[in-house]
């Protein structure tokens, strides 16, 4: 029986140089929402928003053909940084908090995306690039989500934008729901 069997893990999140395992880590889930005592690291002085969370996506995968068949088993994991997420002053607590929550949520409906990417894969004789293309393509557009997100409702500050914002973040969860986790 010949068994051949790939393990790689992509992590995606805004700071480098630190292991994923020494990491605490918030995976998202729908009945779990952020509180405020999950935002544990330290402002620093040159930070002009109220609060920031960072949060990512990651994924393993292998593959077996025992069977004599190709079979890609994936995972795909959206998580949140405690340590790595900070508040600093909280004017209306609720919304603002809404607000990071969005930004979790924006990393979840990639990742979404990514598992329905993972099952629509036919696995070729470049697995291991595809799937990077593949994923880098995906965190490529979580990240450029993130920063309209922030553009369009300036950080908060825009109610009227944040509402759409929450809508369609809401109706795309909705659409994916099939590759929730």
């Amino acid at each position: 029986m010949k068994s051949l069997s790939f393990s790689i893990f992509f992590l995606a999140i805004s700071v480098l140089g630190f292991s994923q395992e020494e990491q605490e880590k918030i995976q998202w889930q729908q009945e779990r929402l952020l509180t405020w005592e999950d935002f544990k690291a330290e402002p620093g002085n040159s930070n002009s928003y109220s609060a920031n969370t960072n949060s990512g996506i990651s994924y393993s995968w292998n593959y077996s053909t025992a069977s004599g068949v190709p079979v890609l088993l994936h995972e795909v994991f959206t998580n949140f940084y405690p340590n790595l997420s900070w508040v600093k002053e909280i004017k209306n607590e609720e919304y603002l908090l809404a607000h990071e929550q969005l930004h979790f949520d924006i990393s979840e409906l990639h990742a979404r995306k990514l598992r329905k990417a993972l099952q629509d894969y036919e696995i070729g004789r470049n697995i291991r690039q595809d799937l990077k293309r593949l994923y880098n393509r995906i965190e490529s557009e979580r990240v450029s989500m993130q920063n309209k997100f922030d553009k369009e409702t300036s950080h908060s500050e825009n109610r009227s934008e944040e509402l759409k914002w929450r809508k369609f973040v809401a109706e795309e969860l909705e659409k994916l729901e099939e590759y929730s986790n």
